[in-house]
């Protein structure tokens, strides 16, 4: 059976401090998701299939994945955000009408993180981290260079509003559009991952 994301992302509670509950540009809005924004999430994510089977490296979503099954699984994510143990935030064009992808934030103790084999490429502790992100563009915004400028958002936001010191950004090393894109905004490879029972490994950089 394929895992939910609320399923694979079970953490501990942040301890880092508060988090923003919105970050907001000319071209998009970050808010917390919630059940309420299925449908547009379901439009953006089978738009997105293959590069989303790349990225998280399963079938998900799966061909004949619903709007109801979409419903269920930001139930869990929406919960999880309220606990304090995983925070999922919507990415949608500025009249809120649209879904143009996903940001995830972790503590680097999630449980799915815990159970990977990590490795250091540097000096770097994983333990030392303050957070994990990984985020995806829906397929007909990356051609328009938007996975960029959310990339840099996200960095401005990590470094001023949630005011953490030490993030990486992690993608799967055959999602290679996006492998490229951390490279290119000069990104250091500081850690690799391997989580058990998926392909490929998967690659952390900050």
């Amino acid at each position: 059976m394929t895992r939910t994301r609320e399923e694979a992302w079970m953490t501990a509670v942040y301890s880092k401090g508060p988090v923003p509950i919105q970050l907001r540009t000319a071209e998009f809005v970050l808010r917390p998701i919630t059940e309420e924004d299925a449908e547009r999430d379901h439009a953006a994510v089978m738009e997105s299939r293959d590069y989303l089977r790349l990225w998280e490296q399963s079938s998900w979503p799966d061909d004949d994945f619903t709007v109801e099954a979409d419903r269920e699984d930001l139930a869990g994510l929406e919960a999880r955000h309220a606990e304090g143990r995983a925070f999922t935030f919507t990415v949608l064009d500025p009249d809120g009408d649209e879904c143009l992808g996903c940001v995830y934030v972790f503590p680097p103790g999630a449980t799915f993180l815990a159970k990977s084999t990590v490795t250091p490429l540097g000096p770097e502790r994983w333990a030392d981290l303050d957070v994990v992100a990984y985020f995806w563009v829906r397929r007909s915004r990356m051609g328009t260079g938007m996975d960029e400028r959310l990339l840099d958002a996200l960095r401005n936001w990590f470094a001023q509003e949630w005011a953490v010191h030490s993030f990486v950004f992690v993608t799967n090393e055959q999602f290679v559009q996006q492998v490229e894109l951390l490279r290119g905004a000069g990104l250091r490879l500081r850690f690799e991952l391997r989580e058990p029972g998926k392909a490929g490994t998967f690659l952390a950089f900050g």
